[in-house]
């Protein structure tokens, strides 16, 4: 660690902070291992924002581990819907039956033993492991990365840039210091324009600013894709996804249909994107074309049923649900 950063007026500056402008989050407002636990599964790959409303209701479903792990797949799946990254729930669900069964609805203590469990990686199992059960173990998520880079005013990656945080953890308050230096990523040090005037640690920092990168950006990719719309008699025409298919096994969605020429056709429109892939996707009103295996779902049912992020957000912008 550089001779310049003073870690202890670091840990005090950085922690002072967050006490005073940490943003309220429903999973921040105990220690409960089941909830830091789902709050961070579900913050993969989703912001915050997004990720709110969806825990809320998950956690009024599934109050308890016990109750995620004696719910079947497809309630866990429909409860998840429209996060994406289904994987997720289902890596969730098999270590919820993991806990409940093999360890009596006891959590793992340690990020090593945590790891153990499905869908637990290094960062989530430090993050858990800090912030519930208080191990002295750093985190290295994209918001500690930059943070730290900017601070070093150099690129590090790989295992250095895990050395480096543990290097300037707080042992004292572990799960409140990898808490920090996330917020102070997602809320100050942000990828552009990062807000350096008001940051708690701007006086330790070589960078303050950006730091240059040569790293070229994946080009969007851009396609666009067309889906059959059917209701009818207060139900909807759904197809299942073939419970071997890569993405998204078991999952319902609306009938994917070839392009259909002439805009006057097209009932809705909107944008989805995935990854690097930028989708146009139009709506067709039309009969279920011939070939396609599908089945008539209530529209009672719609909220119960795991359906695919897209066909969700379909289904709301055409206010079937």
């Amino acid at each position: 660690m550089p001779k310049r950063i003073a870690v202890d007026q670091f840990h005090g500056d950085l922690l002072d902070w967050f006490d005073r402008h940490k943003r309220d989050l429903p999973w921040r407002r105990d220690r409960d291992p089941y909830r830091v636990w789902l709050s961070e599964i579900m913050l993969q790959q989703t912001r915050v924002t997004a990720v709110i409303d969806y825990y809320e209701r998950f956690v009024r479903r599934f109050p308890t581990v016990e109750k995620l792990a004696a719910a079947r797949e497809s309630s866990v799946l429909a409860a998840w819907s429209g996060l994406g990254y289904y994987r997720r729930a289902r890596r969730l669900h098999a270590a919820a039956r993991n806990i409940v069964r093999e360890r009596a609805g006891k959590f793992p203590t340690s990020a090593a033993d945590l790891r153990a469990l499905p869908g637990i990686g290094r960062y989530t199992a430090a993050a858990i492991a800090s912030i519930a059960f208080r191990e002295p173990v750093a985190v290295v998520d994209g918001n500690v990365e930059r943070v730290l880079q900017r601070i070093l005013g150099k690129r590090i990656e790989g295992e250095h840039l895990w050395q480096t945080a543990e290097a300037l953890l707080s042992q004292e308050r572990p799960g409140d210091f990898n808490q920090a230096l996330m917020e102070l990523g997602a809320t100050l040090c942000v990828p552009r324009q990062p807000k350096c005037l008001v940051c708690p640690i701007s006086g330790m920092c070589a960078t303050r600013g950006e730091l240059r990168s040569d790293r070229k950006t994946a080009p969007q990719k851009k396609r666009t894709i067309f889906y059959a719309l059917n209701s009818r008699n207060g139900s909807v025409f759904l197809a299942k996804r073939d419970n071997a298919a890569a993405l998204m096994p078991g999952m319902w969605e609306l009938p994917e249909i070839p392009a259909v020429n002439g805009s006057s056709q097209t009932f809705l429109t909107l944008r989805h994107s995935i990854t690097v892939t930028d989708y146009m996707v139009r709506v067709v009103q039309c009969e279920p074309l011939e070939g396609i295996q599908g089945r008539w779902i209530e529209r009672s049912r719609l909220a119960r049923l795991p359906l695919t992020g897209l066909t969700r957000k379909i289904l709301r912008a055409a206010k079937v649900i």
